[in-house]
């Protein structure tokens, strides 16, 4: 397991906060664990994201006990059925992998992940769109690692990418935002949790909620106005399950737009005019694309700092995640 090199010590020694622990496809991490030998090492897992982590690598093709290297695996499917084979001699690894990853997946549970980044395209870790190849020697983008499926069903809630989608500055703005939204969200129902509890929670994570989708914000909000007409397990899993979908939507400059006039009403009449005419100014330029998100955001994170403005100055949508990930910068 890889360490984290951002995590904080307190003046015992002592980490303050638990690490926020991510799965990660071993080789992304550049260890050598591939069917040639090699390693896909992505900076972004190991350079950016990785100081303020704690790694657990996983390598389902080694750790079923596959040498390095390997002959070449990949889907083949039959009807509806889907296989893992070798490419040259045809050999069946669907049934060993299936109970393997069966057994990770459980394993995991304890390390209580809060993240999970897979490798692109591999029979084991693909997350979408892995290749299945037909008999007439065709292949269709239709296909789930065997690894990869396993891990989703069993973590349906997880914050789960590919390394390649998060090339994309959009997905990995989100992946990130719902890594630690995800960490928040469990902190919570750790303990012995009142309702008290989950609606200041929900409160701060108003604006967040708003940036995503207004209608999943209303249905969370009426989810907990009905909190004692259900048993707590199923609220919990209610709320858990339409929090995390309600983040996976993602945000638009319109909808970004909508939550930082939200946030703008939050301040009232505290803030003097010509204060406002620039606010205002920054959210018309960001929404037209001039700007990017942060420009708006640490106005207004000023704002609700100096005038004291403690209902804004608590909301998550100000500081999703670390900014030193400088991640709206390109937003």
């Amino acid at each position: 397991m890889g360490r984290s090199r951002g995590r904080q010590i307190n003046e015992v020694g002592e980490p303050a906060h638990p690490p926020i622990r991510l799965g990660v496809s071993s080789c992304l991490l550049g260890n050598a664990v591939r069917w040639d030998g090699g390693h896909k090492r992505d900076p972004f897992v190991t350079d950016w994201l990785g100081p303020f982590v704690e790694w657990v690598p996983v390598c389902p093709e080694v750790e079923l006990g596959m040498p390095i290297p390997r002959a070449t695996l990949r889907l083949s499917g039959e009807g509806d059925r889907v296989r893992m084979v070798e490419v040259a001699s045809g050999r069946d690894h669907t049934a060993p992998m299936k109970r393997y990853a069966a057994k990770r997946v459980k394993s995991l549970r304890e390390l209580e992940l809060c993240g999970y980044i897979l490798k692109r395209d591999s029979p084991s870790c693909g997350m979408t769109g892995v290749k299945v190849w037909r008999e007439e020697a065709t292949a269709e983008r239709s296909g789930q690692g065997l690894y990869a499926a396993a891990l989703m069903k069993a973590y349906p809630q997880l914050p789960v990418e590919d390394e390649g989608r998060l090339q994309d500055a959009k997905f990995r703005e989100n992946f990130v935002e719902r890594v630690f939204a995800y960490r928040r969200l469990h902190g919570l129902f750790a303990r012995r949790w009142t309702h008290e509890q989950v609606l200041a929670f929900h409160t701060a994570h108003e604006l967040q909620l708003r940036s995503h989708s207004t209608r999943a914000y209303h249905a969370l909000t009426r989810q907990l106005a009905a909190f004692r007409e259900v048993p707590r397990r199923a609220f919990r899993e209610g709320y858990e399950e339409g929090f995390m979908a309600a983040l996976a939507v993602s945000s638009t400059r319109a909808r970004h737009a909508k939550a930082l006039g939200h946030a703008v009403g939050q301040l009232g009449k505290r803030l003097d005019a010509s204060s406002r005419a620039e606010v205002d100014e920054l959210i018309l330029q960001y929404r037209a694309g001039g700007l990017p998100l942060i420009a708006p955001i640490t106005l207004l994170r000023h704002h609700a700092r100096v005038l004291e403005v403690a209902p804004l100055a608590g909301q998550t949508y100000l500081e999703p995640h670390p900014m030193e990930l400088a991640l709206r910068n390109h937003a």
